[in-house]
Parts: structure tokens; sequence; C-alpha cells
């Protein structure tokens, strides 16, 4: 890393040896960025029969200089620290061989579970086990790179497999590497921030650089460098570039957690929209508008324009275009993709006011809008071959005097009313101008993300997403792009017995269901009614959109979920659909 906090990327001219192999082809040399030789070799392992086993092709030595790490697993050692191989688990072998560096081992799993989230988790993995050690050599076996990649399956050969597999190990990598630091005095406060980064080798002194610098030095963990040797033969050209992509993915979710973790009185709508202005303006083919309260007003946007009422802040809405220089045509017409975010800054509840306790976490509400503007930010680099527009409604929900009050009613951009029985159902709200205002563009599809409700997080714990919709295909879309990022979610129905749960007695709709009932779907409901006939999914992010913990590629706070699957949406949005699960 640099003195300005920069991430520093790429592999120099120092050549490890990797000699012999277990189970397969004898691993190959590969290179290291510089002359500093890496403090932790990492190896993983997979896990047969509740027992730790080295993967097929994992080298018996690794060899930098004049320093030597010998691979083997220890079974005593093994069992004493109950270390099966299983996904997540660790076992730091401490130096094996002659010099100072050390071996860890990171389990990856069971060999017939092997996909790309398991290299994201073995990167995850990497950094977490590293500590504060500087700099970490992780040895990927060519086996682990073609299992996970899937390579053999339709449409994936060895090339696109080891592109796919290069991808998740970086996100893995960088997105464990997220601190925000900001605010910590003994941290320095924003320059503190120190970054992770991640070359790849392979073949006989090989080498070449991949990715770029942060843009932000409040993000970044203690692990300043990663370096990834692949063992055997690997298209390397493939893995760099993956890398490169990984890299750029886990940089636009690090803003989106930025976003999200920066505390509500320094992140007003104002102030959001300076933030994402910054970001964006260096993202290439994508423009920016900016509606103030006054194009608000001029533009019928009552939903939004109602929740802002009892704040002093004014409400924003933000436009995002991207245009790709290359596009890809469909029938002769370039698909073009509208993605909706809800963007309340700081949620109270309005004058149907939350707790204390329930208000501790409410600058995490505009998560959905960090998600959409920072996947539109990371489009152009990524190489995205259709039109993505971001929509973010952006606003704070506050109790001020001139606050909407239970029994109000609201019109939308598209006529609609709503009576406002829950001033804390506020999101469907900006969402309904918001979603309007995207079926305008005559779009191919609409996906919004929210933290909509409660009731989702209930139905589907702290990890998962809720996805429903109009259109079964584009929910299936959604889903699948979902699973390729690492992202859960799980599918719930819109039927439409449920739609007399939002009848309202002076309105067209209520913004609440039955109480107790279905308040999901009921939320999702009252959404569709402004998406019109368009293809149009929901992602309900309450659970997941915030982490209790640091875990995995999780670190405590924000998240950022959602970008890596609007992403991967974008991305394979004019692939066939009976080939969509199989083609990256």
């Amino acid at each position: 890393m640099t003195d300005d906090g920069q991430v520093q990327w790429g592999v120099g001219d120092g050549k490890p040896q990797a000699s012999g192999s277990h189970g397969g082809a004898p691993a190959t040399d590969g290179a290291m960025p510089g002359d500093d030789l890496p403090d932790l070799v990492v190896v993983p392992v997979r896990s047969v029969g509740g027992s730790p086993a080295l993967l097929d092709g994992t080298p018996t030595t690794v060899t930098l200089g004049d320093e030597q790490v010998a691979v083997a697993l220890d079974e005593v050692r093994s069992a004493r620290h109950r270390f099966t191989g299983a996904t997540g688990t660790v076992l730091a072998m401490g130096a094996t061989g002659v010099g100072r560096m050390e071996l860890v081992f990171v389990g990856v799993g069971e060999e017939r579970r092997f996909e790309l989230d398991t290299l994201r988790q073995l990167g995850a993995g990497t950094v977490r086990s590293a500590g504060r050690a500087p700099s970490v050599l992780v040895v990927v076996p060519s086996s682990l790179v073609a299992q996970a990649g899937g390579a053999g399956a339709i449409g994936v050969d060895a090339e696109l497999a080891a592109g796919r597999a290069g991808r998740a190990l970086a996100e893995g990598v960088i997105l464990a590497s997220y601190r925000f630091t900001a605010y910590k005095s003994d941290a320095g406060g924003a320059g503190a921030g120190a970054g992770a980064g991640a070359g790849a080798a392979a073949g006989a002194g090989a080498g070449a650089a991949a990715g770029a610098g942060a843009s932000d030095s409040v993000r970044g963990g203690d692990t300043r460098s990663v370096v990834v040797a692949v063992t055997g033969d690997v298209p390397l050209d493939a893995v760099i570039d993956g890398i490169g992509k990984g890299v750029r993915l886990g940089q636009a979710t690090w803003f989106a957690r930025d976003l999200v973790n920066e505390p509500p009185s320094s992140l007003t709508p104002s102030a959001l929209v300076e933030w994402v202005e910054s970001e964006l303006a260096g993202s290439p083919d994508v423009e920016m508008e900016i509606w103030d309260e006054e194009r608000i007003v001029d533009e019928r946007l009552g939903g939004l324009l109602g929740v802002a009422r009892g704040s002093a802040e004014a409400p924003r809405l933000i436009w995002a275009r991207y245009r790709p220089a290359q596009p890809i045509e469909v029938d002769g017409v370039v698909p073009h993709l509208v993605l909706v975010g809800k963007g309340i800054t700081f949620d109270s509840g309005g004058l149907s006011l939350k707790t204390a306790a329930g208000m501790t976490t409410m600058k995490t509400d505009m998560s959905g809008a960090a998600a959409v503007l920072a996947a539109v930010s990371a489009c152009g680099e990524l190489g995205v071959g259709i039109q993505v527009t971001a929509i973010a409604a952006v606003t704070e929900n506050m109790p001020g005097g001139r606050a909407i009050k239970p029994g109000d009613v609201l019109r939308a951009r598209n006529g609609k009313t709503i009576e406002v029985l829950n001033t804390d159902a506020e999101g469907r709200l900006v969402l309904a101008d918001g979603l309007s205002l995207a079926t305008e563009l005559q779009p191919d599809a609409i996906v919004d993300v929210a933290t909509l409700t409660g009731a989702c997080v209930v139905a589907l714990g702290g990890q998962i997403a809720g996805v429903m919709g109009n259109d079964d295909g584009l929910v299936a879309r959604v889903r699948a792009a979902a699973s390729r990022a690492g992202e859960q979610t799980w599918p719930l129905p819109l039927p439409d017995d449920y739609r007399s749960h939002i009848d309202s007695e002076i309105a067209d709709m209520k913004n609440v269901g039955k109480n107790g009932q279905a308040g999901a779907i009921a939320a999702a409901l009252l959404l569709a009614n402004f998406v019109g006939e368009t293809p149009w999914a929901h992602l309900d992010i309450a659970g997941p959109a915030r982490s209790d913990e640091d875990r995995g590629i999780m670190a405590k706070g924000g998240t950022g979920f959602g970008v890596r699957t609007l992403v991967s949406l974008a991305e394979l949005f004019a692939v066939p659909a009976e080939r969509y699960g199989t083609t990256s």
C-alpha cells in the first residue's frame, strides 16, 4: 500500500519454487511481487469423511529464495485442534521448513460441493487467518480452480473456469479485508486504513499486473498483499483477468459498505449525492442527474415528498445511467435494465416512532440505494454490454412538525393514491415513485432493492434476501445471478388473494397489510401497483444488508448485499434463459 492509502496490485520478479505434488500433476513455478518474502503460506484443504486431506496437485514443498515450507498434514495436530477441513476452519502449522515463513491450512469443505463460493471463502479465510501479517502467498491447486470454476459444465471451458475462479478468489480477499476506521482515533482516522492486494502467478516465471487502487483509505484490513500461486496447467491470463474483475467488484461493494456505515448526520440526502458524484465521476460511460426538492415537486413524486416532510433535510432523487461503449444487441435492440433503490438515510419511523433500540441501526435503511448505485459504478470496467439505469429515492424519515400523519393520503407519480396508516412503512412510499419513473422508461426489466420489512427477516433470517416479482423468468434470473455472486436469496409468492390485505377504505391502497400476516408479501403487493406489465423483481434485503459479526467475507456493519447480484444480472442479462445458469 502506498502512503496515500492506495492498494497496490501486481506480480514482480521473485520466483517461488513449488516442487512435487499430492495426488496429481507436478506443481509449477510461480512469481512473487518484489523481493519481499511472504509471512504466511496458505494452502487449502478439503474434508473427506470428516478428516482433512490435501487437494490433488498440492505441492509437497514451497521454496522462495533460501526459505522453504514443507506442505504436509499432521494427523495428531489436526485431531487435537479438531481441524476437519470444513469450510472456514483453520489450522496454523507454524514454520515447517527452512526460514521464517509459516504454513496455514484453510478448510474448503467437501470436494463434491466445490463451487465459486468455495473460492470466495478461501480468499476470506486467507485474509482472516493472516491476522496482521503484511503479506500472504495462497497456493491454489489447478484441481480446485477447475472444479470450483465449473470446468466441463455446458459452455464452460478451462479458460472461462479459470477466469471465474480468479474473480471469486479476489472477491473473497477484498471483501474480508474491509474495515471502516474513519472514526477510530487509534487508527488515525481517514488516513489509517490498510489494503489487501492480490496478484496471480502460474507457469514458469510468469507474471502480470491486475487490478487498481482503492479510492478511499478508510477501507481495508491489516494484510497488505495477497499473492495467488496457481499450480498445474491453468490459463494464467484468464486467472489474472478474473482477479482484476473481482478486485473491481470488491471495490464497488466497499463503496456501498462505506455509504451504509457512515453516520446518519454525516450522510444526509445532499451529502449522499456528493459521495456518489465523487465515486461515479471516474466510472466509464456513466452519467448522473440529480433532482432537488423543487424538481421533485414538479415531477409529482408524492410518496418521496410525503416521507421527506418531517425532516429538515431536503430529499433528492439520484439517476445514474450507464450506456456501454460496446453494447450487445438482442434482436437489434440493446437491452435495458433499471435498478431502483430505497434510500432512507435515517429512519426514525416518523410519527409512528420506533423504539430507541429499533433506531440504532437505521442508518442502514439506505442500503438499497447504495447497492444499485455501487452496481452501476462497476459496469463500465467490468464490460457490461447492456444499458443499466439506477434510480435512488433519497430522504430521511423524521417526526418533525410537518411530518405526515397516520391517516394521510399520498398520490404517487403514476397517479395512484396510498393511505398511510403507519409512517414507519415509508420505504414502499418512496419506491412507488421510483418504480413509476422506471416503468416510464419502458425497460426490459426492473429490479428494486430495499431494506423493506422486518417480516422478511422473521421469515428468512439475517443472511437471506426475499425475492418476489410479477415475472417468474426474471425472478429465476435474479436468483441465478445471486447464486453465482454468492448471495443467498429465497422466493416468496405474490398471491392474488392476498391483494385484499392492502385494500383501503378511502384510497387505492393502504401502506400496511393485515397485522401479523405476510408483511413482506403485502409490501411487495403494494409495489406491484407501480410497475404495470413491465417484468419486475423485488429484493427485500432487510436481513442481509447488515452483519452483526465479522464472518467470512462479511465485516460487521453494512454488507453491501445486492451489489454483486445486480452486476451479475447485468453481465448475463442478454444470455438466453436456458443457458443462464451455466454461462459466465
